[in-house]
């Protein structure tokens, strides 16, 4: 089945490396767009959609903050199933401390090389990054990434509005991530001691999940 992988903010088709998937799972890694100005993350979404072969059953997977564009094409598409890690559903079960962001427009008074810069310097906090190895791919990751990019991204999230759980939906997230924690969030499968890098570090146990609810869509 094809199957539409969405990276996360700041990252790349790079993060997904460590998965081993069925064979018959055919992966197409999404690939980023410039988004246009004051875009929304809906409409950001719905461009992106573009790309999707619909004439054929296919899945998408979406981390972080391309879960939220993964629920967002989820709305306007049909896949088969939509598998979201480390990411967030609904707007409403963001962090305190993003609405709190989003209230102040935070997001527009700080320059884009900054926000660039403190991924950076808190890597190890808030990804979760366990070797220097992990620290290495992030950092690498993070300098590939258009600022300007990052900056209309983490605005895009700050302003996003969704209620809508779109129907076959798996949501899968760990006990330690501090980038997208909630406890409103009620996921189907949680990776104990998982960080937001997970589907990195627990690659193993994630392809299981993802095999198994692909291979029995």
């Amino acid at each position: 089945m094809n199957t539409y992988f969405i990276s996360g903010l700041g990252a790349d088709k790079r993060i997904f490396s460590r998965l081993k998937l069925h064979r018959s799972i055919n992966i197409i890694h999404v690939e980023w767009i410039n988004p246009l100005r004051k875009e929304l993350l809906s409409e950001y979404a719905k461009r992106l959609s573009e790309i999707i072969d619909t004439s054929e059953k296919f899945a998408l997977v979406g981390v972080s903050f391309g879960g939220m564009i993964a629920v967002e094409i989820a709305k306007i598409l049909n896949p088969v199933l939509t598998i979201v890690i480390s990411s967030t559903i609904q707007s409403n079960t963001l962090p305190p401390l993003y609405k709190f962001a989003s209230k102040l427009k935070l997001v527009e008074i700080i320059p884009s090389w900054l926000i660039k810069s403190s991924n950076r310097l808190t890597q190890n906090f808030f990804f979760g990054t366990q070797s220097n190895a992990e620290a290495k791919l992030l950092t690498k990751i993070i300098n590939d990434t258009d600022r300007r990019f990052l900056k209309w991204a983490i605005g895009s999230i700050l302003s996003w509005r969704n209620d809508l759980i779109p129907e076959r939906l798996y949501h899968i997230h760990g006990t330690k991530d501090k980038i997208l924690y909630s406890r409103k969030s009620n996921p189907d499968f949680v990776i104990e001691n998982g960080t937001h890098l997970m589907v990195y570090q627990n690659a193993a146990e994630i392809s299981e999940i993802i095999n198994k609810l692909i291979i029995n869509a």
